[in-house]
């Protein structure tokens, strides 16, 4: 195995120390309203959520930022990076983004492989979306754009699913099929957003930005908002 194969590993590990497990990007709420209620509906919402939401904007807006940052083109990566604030609709998703891009950055900037225009540009910014960071963790690795994608969609799948073993409840056999069963959809995700024009760019995700905010003030949950 090459050197490129282990830090793509590192990048998509769910031990990268960034606290994605904290969060259910409200599908605890969605859980807590039965609109996933056994595997089937889980299958329906992660599937939609792949393809009509993040085909449609995150994973497009990620790749665009892993490109620029490969690039070492940093103005157009700051204003990737305010266009991805922006987006946030809900304080939960602002919170998350901005909690875990400032964890990845805090793991980066102690790292060797991190170069100096990357900590001058870390030095310019008092606010760190993930998608920011992520796309500089894939430039100090050597992880090409695409790939940066991958593991960042891989990891969703995954957050998801350990969302799911410990709300529906979700089997770790179910959550193995419901792996399976989405792996086309995975790959039909990173797919369209290779290929959507960016002024074609946009989800309008109504459905889980009310969630989101519903799970904001749910009254027992274990996932932060």
């Amino acid at each position: 195995m090459n050197h490129a194969a282990w830090a793509l590993l590192r990048l998509a590990s769910p031990q990268l120390p960034i606290g994605g497990y904290s969060y259910s990007q409200g599908l605890e709420m969605a859980v807590e309203q039965q609109r996933v209620h056994d595997a089937d509906s889980a299958r329906c919402w992660l599937a939609d959520q792949l393809l009509l939401n993040l085909a449609r904007y995150e994973a497009p807006l990620l790749l665009a930022h892993c490109r620029a940052a490969a690039d070492g083109d940093w103005e157009r990566l700051l204003g990737l990076a305010e266009q991805h604030r922006a987006s946030r609709e809900t304080r939960e998703l602002l919170l998350e983004s901005r909690q875990m891009g400032y964890s990845l950055q805090q793991l980066l900037d102690g790292l060797p492989e991190l170069d100096e225009a990357a900590r001058a540009l870390f030095a310019r910014l008092e606010e760190f979306g993930l998608p920011l960071a992520w796309a500089l963790a894939a430039r100090a690795w050597n992880i090409t754009a695409q790939d940066a994608l991958a593991a960042w969609l891989w990891g969703w799948l995954e957050n998801q699913l350990a969302v799911l073993m410990k709300t529906l409840p979700l089997g770790q056999q179910a959550a193995q099929r419901l792996t399976s069963e989405l792996l086309p959809t995975l790959d039909e995700a990173q797919r369209r957003a290779t290929a959507i024009d960016p002024e074609h760019w946009g989800s309008a995700a109504f459905g889980l930005a009310l969630t989101s905010m519903a799970h904001e003030r749910q009254y027992s949950r274990l996932f932060r908002s």
